[in-house]
């Protein structure tokens, strides 16, 4: 059986769109178009990734529900924010472990976007008691720690991303060998794909991939944190 192709550049050419018609009346005129060009692909791809991702860890979830699954919603929460748009110019999916409860639990991460497509994992925007003991677990085993950032093919294709205090945390050792990873507000990392590579018949393979050689780095974090990889 030939391979699905789950993305096509319809998909992104609605985005690109939306990006310029960012207001509710255009929206719901083209609402049909949203799910069919983008919903429906994203959920099929997360209702295929299941598999690939309980054989990397039986504790993520894959959820293709449209509503509370691991698709985020297209709706901008606006109340805190200056700018106004309703709508994100994005889609994208999280898969997070099943003891999590929003996105700031350990997972795996994939944005679409036009110009900006790359699957991502870890923990992102953790409360101050959760970096403290991903920060702890880095001291208490620093070897594991640089041993898993070091592992060949996660070194060739992530790069840590994310937020990073200018000074050490307090309480921590502002001389510690490993100062710079203690000083990280996310602990996150991301590979980075073209738009080309995610509407091809193979990327939920490369996407796989991509989860399954960030799956040390999850496990470090998620096992810091207190929870089963």
């Amino acid at each position: 059986m030939a391979e699905r192709r789950h993305f096509n550049p319809d998909y992104f050419n609605f985005l690109r769109e939306l990006a310029e018609n960012n207001n509710r009346e255009w929206f719901l005129a083209n609402k049909d178009r949203y799910r069919a060009e983008v919903q429906e692909p994203l959920l099929g791809f997360i209702s295929d990734f299941a598999g690939r991702l309980h054989d990397i860890s039986p504790n993520f979830v894959a959820d293709p529900r449209p509503s509370g699954g691991s698709m985020f919603r297209i709706y901008r929460d606006v109340r805190f924010s200056k700018d106004k748009s309703p709508y994100k110019t994005h889609a994208a999916a999280q898969f997070r472990h099943r003891a999590g409860r929003d996105a700031h639990a350990p997972g795996f991460y994939l944005h679409l976007e036009p110009g900006s497509v790359f699957a991502g994992a870890g923990l992102w925007h953790p409360q101050r008691a959760v970096l403290d003991e991903v920060r702890n677990a880095i001291i208490d085993s620093p070897n594991e720690w640089r041993g898993t950032l070091a592992e060949p093919r996660f070194a060739e294709h992530h790069e840590l991303s994310g937020e990073r205090l200018k000074r050490a945390p307090r309480g921590y050792d502002a001389e510690h060998p490993l100062i710079e990873d203690l000083k990280r507000k996310d602990f996150v990392c991301i590979e980075r794909f073209t738009q080309a590579e995610a509407c091809s018949t193979g990327f939920l393979d490369t996407f796989a991939e991509s989860c399954r050689a960030a799956g040390p780095f999850v496990r470090f974090l998620t096992e810091a944190v207190g929870r089963e990889f």
